[in-house]
């Protein structure tokens, strides 16, 4: 089974949850590079979420469709989380990325709920692919 045909198998809320986190948490952060005052962050989010997504993937490949797949995310989008925090709090940064970042904050943290559940559940015992 591939990970589309995992993902597949879903029910629809979370194909749908998972396109909105692809745009918010791949896409959007890459508009932070028009603006100087945001190309870090916009740098610094796109890589960590390149990262996430290939560590899913390599979990995904080792484990199958497992609660594990979460952990990347928490690994790496945690720090993010409070870095665009800090950045979108600066008074040189335009209302567009900051609008921007909020809103990459706001899917991040909703996806960091879910997946420190399932991470917590796998390390308690629930090893099942669901």
């Amino acid at each position: 089974m591939t990970m589309q045909d995992a993902i597949a198998a879903q029910p629809q809320w979370v194909q749908i949850w998972l396109n909105v986190l692809g745009v918010c948490a791949f896409l959007l952060p890459a508009a932070l590079l028009i603006w100087r005052a945001s190309r870090l962050a916009g740098a610094i989010t796109v890589i960590a979420s390149a990262l996430a997504g290939i560590g899913v993937f390599w979990i995904f490949n080792q484990f199958g469709f497992v609660r594990l797949l979460g952990l990347p995310h928490i690994i790496l989008w945690l720090p993010i989380v409070i870095y665009l925090a800090r950045q979108s709090r600066r008074p040189d940064m335009p209302t567009a990325p900051r609008a921007i970042m909020y809103v990459v904050m706001a899917v991040m943290c909703v996806s960091l709920v879910f997946d420190v559940v399932d991470v917590a559940r796998y390390a308690l015992g629930d090893r099942a692919a669901f």
